[in-house]
């Protein structure tokens, strides 16, 4: 039996998504005009900068990056293109492979960074109280700790 929304949780539902997609595409557009890359781009730089040696295994950088592996390795060979990423086989394992920020994209990411962070500060954070800050913490947690073991 489907458990229909009633008229709160729709409309919370509805400017949930209406709110998590512009903020996504203000942040997405802000980065493809000031740096010129898209989010999902900055999401690998980012996550191969905080990894040690700036080095991640592609299949972890991919569910790291919530994305599927086809997807991360198309982004990936786009960000070689560029010279920001490089991969490089596995030693542990012939069929893995490992993608590696490089020191250009390590700049590119430092270029881009505060401009973004200003983006998040001003589109996200200089909207809310600091009591809702620790609400939406609270609530993404939340929301995060009910899909983390979720298989379709």
């Amino acid at each position: 039996m489907t458990r229909w929304l009633d008229d709160q949780e729709q409309a919370t539902w509805r400017a949930f998504l209406g709110a998590t997609r512009a903020l996504m595409d203000a942040l997405d557009r802000e980065l493809q005009h000031e740096a010129g890359m898209p989010h999902a781009y900055y999401e690998i730089l980012v996550r191969l900068s905080e990894a040690p040696d700036r080095t991640m295994r592609m299949s972890e950088l991919a569910d790291a990056c919530g994305s599927s592996r086809s997807r991360l390795s198309h982004a990936v060979a786009r960000l070689e293109e560029s010279g920001w990423v490089r991969r490089q086989d596995c030693p542990t394992d012939r069929r893995g492979q490992l993608a590696v920020l490089t020191d250009e994209g390590f700049r590119r990411l430092a270029e881009a960074a505060p401009g973004h962070v200003e983006g998040v500060r001003t589109h996200l954070f200089d909207q809310l109280t600091p009591a809702q800050v620790a609400e939406l913490r609270k609530i993404s947690d939340a929301i995060l700790g009910g899909l983390k073991d979720f298989r379709p």
